[in-house]
């Protein structure tokens, strides 16, 4: 490893380790079956502290994750304490990133969850931008649609139903896209690979109900707030494709890509091809509540020194 890279200390079933040295059985219930869920969580360097954004309100969900898939998280309070715990033992100087995930470690063979020892880790990397936020993306609709939340529960971050998004990631990446978007069972607009979507027609912001087998984000729902505390509207229902082609702004959401605006969907331009106001202003209202440079969204933020 380059001294460039770092090597960061995490935390794995009790134990504080450097990252290589976090390893599990090759047998391992997890890596066999998918059986798992995790969740990504950000922090924000502001020059002398680490900024978490939304560190309880992942770990909330996290547990509520945990429970669908009929594993036992740890307490929200003590998932919250070794995530700040991670960041203190790495002293980042630096824009970062968690990964808390709750998993299957038994090593028995068979697709069954009742009766497996459930496991804990979190660690941290360095992360700048996930998705170029500055840049316009080309994205395309996917082939592939989006796993039904009737099959693998959508609202949880499962492990194993992130095959659907690296096929579909894949897809794109193959045709010379930089993201994909899908649609579900219902032909509806769903999601990115990884993001929440946002569509401006006529000044108001539509995205996907709850019901469109969507990831309910945390930071689409930030977003919504925001919006609304800005004077737009926004109205949550069904998208249907064609809406993409004919919208006047697009953008992706979430805590890895942050707001990232898309200019082009399947070679059509979005709107002027140019990134529009009401996305200029929704991606300076989250980047100054993210960084703590936004007073009122103070409460957004877990500070670690």
């Amino acid at each position: 490893m380059s001294q460039s890279t770092p090597i960061f200390t995490a935390y794995h079933d009790g134990s504080w380790k450097p990252l290589p040295e976090c390893q599990l059985p090759i047998n391992t219930h997890a890596l066999q079956y998918g059986t798992g869920c995790f969740e990504g969580i950000r922090g924000y360097w502001d020059g002398s502290k680490v900024n978490l954004l939304f560190l309880r309100e992942h770990f909330e969900r996290l547990a509520r994750s945990a429970a669908t898939l009929l594993m036992q998280a740890p307490s929200v309070d003590e998932m919250c304490a070794l995530a700040v715990e991670t960041v203190r033992r790495n002293k980042p100087t630096q824009n970062i990133y968690l990964r808390p995930a709750v998993y299957k470690k038994g090593t028995g063979l068979g697709p069954v969850m009742v009766g497996v020892p459930d496991g804990y880790m979190c660690y941290m990397i360095a992360l700048g931008d996930y998705l170029d936020t500055a840049k316009g993306l080309n994205v395309c609709v996917s082939s592939w649609r989006r796993v039904a939340d009737n099959s693998i529960p959508t609202r949880t971050k499962a492990m194993g139903g992130y095959l659907n998004s690296a096929l579909a990631k894949s897809e794109a990446v193959l045709n010379g896209y930089d993201e994909a978007i899908f649609l579900n069972d219902r032909s509806q607009v769903c999601e990115g690979s990884a993001e929440n979507i946002f569509i401006v027609r006529d000044g108001i912001l539509h995205t996907p109900d709850r019901t469109a087998d969507i990831l309910e984000g945390i930071t689409r729902r930030a977003i919504i707030q925001l919006a609304r505390e800005n004077g737009i509207e926004v109205q949550e229902r069904p998208i249907a494709r064609t809406e993409l082609y004919v919208a006047d702004e697009v953008f992706l959401v979430g805590t890895g890509c942050q707001v990232s605006w898309v200019r082009t969907i399947d070679k059509r331009p979005v709107g002027v091809g140019a990134k529009g106001a009401i996305t200029s202003r929704i991606q300076k209202a989250y980047e100054d509540a993210a960084y703590g440079r936004d007073p009122a969204r103070a409460s957004w933020l877990t500070p670690v020194i």
